[in-house]
């Protein structure tokens, strides 16, 4: 199959490129510039030069794609104006995207993330948050998936708040990232509540299989790890750092601190029971212990 991918070279892209090309697809990537382009390019994958914000580009390259795999996103949290920006540019790229593929009968798989539901793990049957911050990303996901009614085998693969490899990456990276800068670690509140993770390298399988077997209008979670304390992924990254391991004021954390202090468990029963998914790479506490100091 041909397949288009936005955000192609980032931590989950640069995988999902990785397994497609592993399983005899043909790749074509949207590069924003001249590294990314040499990334996609030595990783065997086509680039198409241009950004999310390029729509003519990413209408045309989705048009002459046999399937899609949307995951670009400018993950700016300075504060609120950068952040709506951000998902305001996704919200029109998944629009055009979807509007180049009515009709096709064509795969698009677009990306999102775990809910979270007070009292209990979240699974694939719950709804997405439709307001707070992030609330234009839930929405934008809901119109996509409202595509499988215009003839387009669209699906939704959730990823939890932390998808790493080794020892970066998602809102345990962003841990890490404040806990160098501030000099200790920490952690919202008393710390109990718990973050769902995956390796990226189990998220990018994931991809793949919703691209090739997910029927339309679906939705599937890359949970590996069910919910992790938050304060024990700071009591990792503060002793891989030797740093203390302290609690904050969830204000600490700005526009994501809502989001930081939530308790979001999430789970993948149904993904793994439907698509035959299993994750095998390391665990977000075992990945950790990869950091350098």
């Amino acid at each position: 199959m041909q397949v288009f991918v936005t955000g192609g070279t980032g931590l989950v892209g640069s995988a999902v490129v990785a397994e497609l090309i592993g399983h005899g697809h043909r790749v074509a990537v949207l590069t924003r510039s001249d590294a990314s382009a040499a990334a996609a390019t030595g990783a065997g994958a086509t680039p198409v030069r241009g950004s999310i914000a390029d729509l003519d580009a990413v209408r045309t390259a989705a048009a002459e794609a046999e399937g899609v795999i949307h995951l670009a996103f400018a993950n700016d949290f300075s504060g609120p104006d950068a952040l709506t920006r951000a998902i305001e540019e996704e919200t029109a790229a998944v629009a055009t995207i979807g509007e180049a593929l009515v009709g096709s009968d064509r795969p698009f798989v677009v990306v999102s993330g775990t809910p979270w539901i007070a009292g209990r793990a979240a699974t694939e049957a719950d709804p997405l948050p439709t307001d707070g911050p992030v609330g234009g990303r839930g929405r934008s996901v809901n119109a996509a998936l409202a595509l499988a009614e215009k003839g387009v085998r669209v699906s939704a693969v959730r990823l939890p708040r932390t998808v790493h490899r080794d020892g970066e990456g998602g809102f345990a990276g962003l841990l890490t990232t404040i806990a160098r800068s501030s000099e200790r670690s920490g952690y919202p509140g008393d710390g109990s509540n718990r973050w769902p993770a995956v390796h990226a390298l189990d998220a990018a399988a994931l991809f793949r299989l919703a691209l090739e077997q997910a029927p339309a209008g679906t939705a599937w979670h890359a949970v590996a790890d069910e919910g992790d304390a938050v304060r024990d992924i700071a009591a990792v990254i503060g002793r891989r750092l030797g740093l203390p391991v302290e609690s904050v004021p969830p204000e600490t954390f700005g526009e994501l601190g809502p989001i930081f202090a939530a308790d979001q468990p999430a789970t993948s029963t149904r993904t793994r029971e439907e698509l035959g998914w299993t994750p095998t790479h390391p665990s977000l506490l075992d990945d950790l212990e990869l950091l350098e100091p």
